[in-house]
């Protein structure tokens, strides 16, 4: 039996066949390629937590971009155009005379809800030698149609008429407008106490970038947006400030009636001497 089995013939190991070295290098860098391309599958799976858009990172954007346009704080809230009990006005200026005189440009009235009232340029009395258009954005071309003084001044006057009058230093207004308006119904942002620091007033601007998140008077003045921000700064405090107003006229009532009470007493006094 054992004759009759044949031996299988051992195979023959082959020879190592020699490779050019710059085949043996190739080989090794698609190698290390395989690998690390492994690796990065391996990591991208790690992050499917936070994915990547095929063209990288996503660029952050700021907040304003986010969050869509920023609103006007002082946008009407309605299209309501009728007279208030509450008005606010702000006039714009030009220079006469020398240029140091100040005369009325262009009258700016609104409602409580900062709806535009009256809004008129106006042609002064006297010849305008300074327009001041840094500041009022009053133009020659503004002043060629525009309102006369006397007719804007009578329009000004019935709208005020009986009105809590609001502004911001609001002699000014009136002193250009050669009105006058009584002291109890004016309601001054640079006059009210709580918006006084260290006894000094502070300027439109400041108030309505402190107290409403409104950045006006950057440049050329806006008569409405400036009368609209006072009226709002009256609005948000009104009912502070209206208590102020009634405990101010309670001191003042009490103190004519103190003065009479001295007077009659004196008056005894030298009779009987």
């Amino acid at each position: 039996m054992s004759s009759d089995l044949k031996r299988k013939p051992k195979k023959k190991t082959p020879k190592p066949i020699q490779t050019n070295p710059n085949w043996s290098l190739l080989q090794q860098k698609l190698k290390s390629d395989s690998n690390n391309s492994g690796n990065r599958k391996s990591s991208n799976n790690d992050d499917s937590d936070n994915p990547r858009s095929i063209l990288g990172k996503r660029k952050e954007r700021p907040d304003s971009e986010v969050d869509g346009p920023k609103i006007n704080p002082l946008a009407p809230v309605n299209d309501d155009t009728s007279l208030t009990d509450e008005v606010a006005m702000d006039c714009e200026m030009v220079g006469v005379s020398q240029g140091t005189k100040s005369a009325l440009g262009r009258v700016t009235l609104v409602n409580k809800w900062g709806n535009v009232l009256y809004d008129e340029f106006v042609r002064p009395v006297e010849r305008v030698v300074d327009f001041r258009t840094h500041i009022s954005g009053i133009r020659p071309r503004d002043l060629r149609k525009a309102k006369d003084f006397r007719v804007a001044q009578t329009k000004v006057a019935e709208l005020i008429k009986g009105k809590i009058l609001v502004g911001h230093a609001l002699h000014n207004d009136l002193k250009v407008l050669l009105l006058t308006h009584p002291k109890k119904d004016i309601r001054d942002t640079a006059e009210y106490q709580p918006f006084l620091k260290d006894k000094t007033r502070k300027s439109l601007k400041h108030l309505a970038s402190e107290f409403l998140g409104a950045d006006i008077q950057n440049g050329e003045h806006c008569p409405i947006d400036d009368a609209r921000a006072a009226m709002l700064l009256y609005q948000k405090n009104r009912r502070e400030w209206e208590r102020n107003v009634k405990d101010q006229t309670r001191m003042r009532l009490k103190q004519k009636k103190r003065k009479p009470k001295k007077k009659v007493k004196e008056a005894n006094h030298t009779s009987t001497v």
